[in-house]
């Protein structure tokens, strides 16, 4: 089983984060990804190491890319890849001499992926920042949050991952077509804060159609209704409810015993929301999680319990899909998504 991405080889600079991402992405469908990293680091966590779920599948080169020598191998490695990624600040490889004049004059066809913050150009191009500084400047941050509280910023998925390292490995996968259909390399410029934008492609529709206020807490989607929101349980845990369309909302009602009640009909006025979401949250606080469990589990309520990084590899249907498979002691995400005529080679974080 050697993945849909089999025959392509990619060049990882190595970094932190996204763009060890994005080489894991592709990785993990069978691309042959070569990390390029710095001499002493191979081990360490977070720059080789083999507890590092975001290196793994790599192969290991060490190079001092200060060293000319070490820029003439890089050079000699681009000759037959595919592709190259990096994260640096732009400007970096251009300075290493290894920009992408360069290296498109070595191989016409290679993809030169490039992942930044703020992108390769514009006024905060050349400034340092984090995927909260990312997605701050999107807007998405903005929606992220409760009622009259401040933005609450969702860890670090939707800057380095989802609008980063995602977008990435999708830029380069695009970018390789382009190449197989006839065309010529090129640079993919993926910034963050581009991703964390495109990402709220959907909150920006509502708010232009004048169906989102632009407000924290107060929108269907963003903890606003009683319907789609977490609630704490009596044991001191959670479930989440997403009844949105009326049938799965008409379940919820009859599972909680609301059925009939002359407020919670009123399901879509905003006016209720407030009143209704403190009587949901009353009422889930009657049971244990696993008693809601047990009436709401296999029904179209829109229900999940909300799982513990350490509960969601051991449930049933995470197990029966092995959405989480073991490496080295590790437990960890399996590839995603999968394909039914190449699938995905079992992860190894001690590279290929």
């Amino acid at each position: 089983m050697a993945g849909v991405l089999s025959g392509v080889t990619v060049i990882e600079l190595a970094g932190i984060g996204p763009g060890p991402f994005a080489g894991m992405m592709l990785a993990d469908h069978g691309a042959r990804v070569i990390r390029v990293e710095r001499p002493g680091t191979s081990g360490r966590f977070g720059d080789g190491g083999n507890r590092d779920i975001l290196n793994r599948n790599r192969e290991r080169v060490e190079l001092d890319l200060k060293d000319p020598a070490a820029i003439a191998k890089l050079k000699d490695m681009v000759k037959t890849a595919d592709a190259l990624i990096e994260g640096y600040r732009p400007g970096v490889i251009e300075r290493m001499g290894i920009g992408p004049d360069v290296l498109l004059g070595i191989n016409p066809n290679l993809v030169i992926g490039r992942m930044t913050g703020w992108g390769q150009d514009g006024p905060m191009a050349p400034l340092a920042g984090h995927d909260i500084n990312y997605i701050a400047l999107s807007g998405a941050l903005h929606t992220y949050g409760r009622k009259g509280q401040k933005p609450t910023f969702p860890v670090n998925a939707v800057g380095d991952f989802g609008g980063g390292g995602m977008m990435l490995a999708f830029g380069v996968v695009a970018a390789l077509l382009h190449v197989r259909s006839g065309g010529t390399g090129q640079v993919v410029d993926c910034a963050m804060v581009d991703g964390a934008a495109i990402l709220s492609a959907m909150t920006y529709t509502f708010l232009g159609n004048g169906q989102w206020q632009d407000e924290r807490g107060v929108n269907m989607l963003d903890s606003g209704t009683h319907f789609y929101d977490t609630y704490e349980t009596s044991d001191g845990k959670y479930i989440s409810l997403g009844s949105i369309e009326p049938q799965f909302y008409a379940l919820l009602m009859e599972k909680t015993g609301l059925a009939g009640d002359a407020d919670f009909a009123q399901q879509m006025n905003p006016a209720k929301w407030d009143d209704l979401k403190q009587r949901m949250t009353d009422l889930i606080l009657t049971r244990t999680r696993d008693e809601w469990c047990e009436i709401m589990d296999g029904t179209d309520i829109c229900f999940a319990p909300v799982l513990s990084l350490r509960e969601a590899p051991k449930h049933p249907h995470n197990v029966a899909r092995r959405t989480f498979v073991e490496d080295g002691g590790m437990v960890q995400p399996a590839p995603a998504p999968r394909f039914s005529a190449t699938p995905a080679p079992a992860p190894s974080l001690k590279g290929r």
